[in-house]
This record gives structure tokens, sequence and C-alpha cells, in this order.
């Protein structure tokens, strides 16, 4: 008889067993509500594999009462979902289909609109799911009749939960009468090596378990090599909590920052390496705004484009969005101007009576604001030559701090000599 996968096996069968998805499946969160008060309407879940989209599609089915059937978009055709329609209405599906769709991208158009009559009459429940961003692969008359949820990569954290409990089904089951032990540092590099895919996780696990031979004494030991040769990647250097954790993130940052796109392409080899995607996207955007700023604006939205590209992709394509940034902004020119000026700001905040706002730039617009003196001698900008007229915007006790200090690159001086002009200033 054939194996059933570790995964299959250990599948949660309510929401509290499911790993990660809290923004969605978290108490009080759109979709558990949903699922709780047994009201489903078509629904569409996105995001990358092994990260519980089945799973939740079959504790949905089992909670209405209605027939599950599944297909896939890969292998189905038009004569799969005609045998569907055909059962509807039978004692085969007394209360309708729940439809659970797997890689509804792969079905054209005609497929899809071949759904549309019964998802609209309610005998069809489609619960559709995809790694591709449905408003590309999704025809809009099936996106206009359905929830999309967004499904996201698991956090090592939560995928160690899951290997935990797997650790302990296959003890009663597979291992049952064996002393069963697995090191510490071993599921976290499982966890580690799964790239958020909790499937890939198990697989792993399963594959160390057939892996390490019982002792005479019937013990089974998983220590870290066991887990490394079960995962093929190679154990690093690297805890997320500890130094090596931030030295490589400062040098990463310090990389960028001085210019030196090769060093900076080697430490996101080793943050590639240890599979760490949220520390590099973070790390990216604040490069960004921190280090590169007002020097090369456009930055900041071209590497928001390429996070979000890799959050999509996952590893490994994620790397290819990822090397564009990093080469990008360590190659791009530098300026600090918009970090000094917030923290300068910041400073005099905590540190002195800045005072209060000037009367013309407090809010006018309710009854009374004129007998306050509210707004009374506020000259809009947009009704003078150049929309620039001077007038104080600052308190009374700070009116002549400067924050800002234009960078010596060419774009903010630039807009330094635009202003300068405009506002007659004297080089």
């Amino acid at each position: 008889m054939a194996r059933t996968p570790l995964a299959d096996r250990i599948r949660p069968i309510t929401l509290d067993e499911v790993v990660g998805q809290e923004h969605l499946l978290g108490k009080g969160k759109l979709l558990r509500n949903i699922i709780e008060n047994n009201e489903i309407p078509n629904m569409i879940f996105y995001g990358p594999s092994g990260v519980g989209k089945t799973t939740v599609a079959n504790i949905i089915a089992a909670k209405t009462g209605k027939t599950l059937r599944k297909l896939n978009a890969t292998t189905a055709s038009v004569s799969d979902i005609k045998e569907i329609v055909a059962s509807l209405d039978t004692l085969l599906a007394p209360d309708g289909v729940l439809l659970y769709l797997d890689e509804i991208q792969h079905f054209n158009k005609k497929q899809q609109q071949s759904l549309l009559e019964f998802m609209e009459n309610g005998k069809i429940t489609l619960i559709a799911s995809t790694t591709e961003n449905p408003y590309f692969y999704v025809y809009n008359a099936v996106l206009s009749r359905s929830v999309i949820f967004e499904f996201q990569n698991i956090t090592p954290e939560d995928i160690e939960k899951a290997v935990r409990r797997a650790v302990d089904i296959l003890k009663e089951t597979d291992y049952k009468g064996f002393c069963v032990t697995v090191d510490d540092d071993a599921v976290t590099h499982i966890a580690h090596g799964a790239n958020g895919d909790v499937r890939k996780a198990l697989n792993s696990l399963e594959v160390a378990f057939f892996a390490a031979n019982p002792d005479a004494d019937r013990k089974i030991h998983i220590a870290l090599e066991t887990a490394v040769e079960a995962t093929q990647k190679k154990a690093l250097k690297y805890d997320k909590d500890g130094d090596s954790h931030y030295d490589i993130l400062s040098a990463f940052q310090k990389s960028i920052r001085g210019s030196d796109p090769d060093a900076a392409v080697h430490y996101l080899a080793r943050l590639v390496a240890a599979d760490d995607l949220p520390s590099i996207c973070r790390r990216l955007q604040v490069a960004a705004a921190e280090d590169i700023g007002l020097a090369y604006p456009q930055a900041i939205p071209i590497v928001r484009a390429c996070v979000e590209m890799a959050l999509q992709l996952g590893f490994p394509e994620a790397r290819i969005p990822l090397a564009d940034a990093v080469i990008l902004l360590a190659t791009a020119p530098k300026s600090n101007s918009g970090i000094n000026a917030i923290d300068a700001a910041l400073s005099d905040i905590s540190n002195i009576d800045t005072g209060d706002i000037p009367s013309h730039l407090k809010d006018s617009h309710y009854g009374g604001a004129k007998k306050l003196g509210h707004g009374l001698e506020y000259k809009y900008p947009h009704s003078y030559e150049n929309h620039y007229i001077p007038q104080q915007y600052l308190p009374d006790n700070i009116k002549d701090r400067k924050y800002y200090e234009y960078g010596p690159n060419k774009t903010e001086q630039a807009a330094k000599a635009y202003w300068s002009k405009i506002k007659g200033e004297k080089k």
C-alpha cells in the first residue's frame, strides 16, 4: 500500500491547528469570521506553495457539509467541470459542491467562464488557488464574483511548530516503541531551509527519519548533520537572533552605503543562503530611504517594486530582483539629508519647548475659527508668482531653525538652485 506523505498525515483539521496566516485566520480576522459564520462566498486564495491554501479549503468543506471536489487546472478540462455539474442536486451532492480548483491560472477563459452560472446560483462554491497574481491571470468575471485572500510565506518560527508537531506524530505512529530525539538546531535548520513552505519542511523531516537508523537500544537520534543532508542545504553560521545575523545585516547596509556593489552582493548572497527574505527586504527599503534618499529619489519606488516581486516569487527566483535592487542602491548617488533632517527635528521635539503652531497655519474650516484668529493671515502660495510667498511656518520659538541641508549631489543641488532663484537668496 502506498505510503501517505507526512505532510498529508498531519494536515490540520481545525483553524487553530493551522500555522501562520494570522492576518487571515487570527481571532476577529475576516477569513476566520467568514468560516466560523458558515457563510462561504466564492474565494480565490493567492500565495506561494505550501502555506496552507489547500488545508484551509479542506477545513471549510468539513465545516459547511458541502461535497468537496478537487481539480487541478494543469490537468483538468471542461469535461471534468461538466461531471461535477451533473452531480448537483443528486444524492452525491445534496447540499451543493465546494470546488477547490488548484492553479486556476492554467484554466483558459472558456474553462473559467464555464463555472460562472453555477457560482451565481450558489450550487457551486468555488475556492480557487493560485501562486500567480490573480489580477493578471484570472478573468474579470470570476474575479468580480470572488473574494481574494492573499496567503503569505510561513515564518521559520511557525514552521518549527509544525515540524515539532510532526515529530510527535512520527513517534506515536511510525516509530512507536522507539526512543526518538531530534536536536533543536536540526529542527531550526529544517524550518529555515524550507523557504516558508511547510510541506517542504515536513518532507525534509521525513527524509531525515528515513536516514536515521535505530541503534541496538532502539534509539533514533536526528542531529544537525542529518538535517543538513535531508535538506541538502549547508548549515550556515547564522542565527536570526544572534550576533552573526546583525553582523551580516550591518555589513550589508554599510557596503551599500559605501558604494561597493561587490561586497553588497556578497552579503546579499549570505542572507539569501540563510533564507532570510524578510530581513533583506526590510534592510533594502531602509537603505533606499536612509542612504540614497533625495540624491536619487526614484530608487525608493524601484526598490519597493523589487521587494514586492521578491516576496511574490519567493526563493530561489527572489534572488534576481533583490540583486538588481542591491546593485542599483550601491551604485546610486548617496544622500543622508532626509534622515539628518528628521532626527534633528525629533531631537528638538524631545529636548526643547518648540512653541505653538502659528495662528495663520491653524485649521480654519469650522465655525468659530475666525473668532479665534485661526487662518486669518494665511497666504495661499498658489495664488502668487512661482507658487511661492514668504511667510512664517515654524513656531515662534524655533522660527529660524534649519533642519534640512541640501546634499552635495546633482538632484538636491538642482533643487537648491531653483529655490534660491525663486526666493531671491544670495549664493
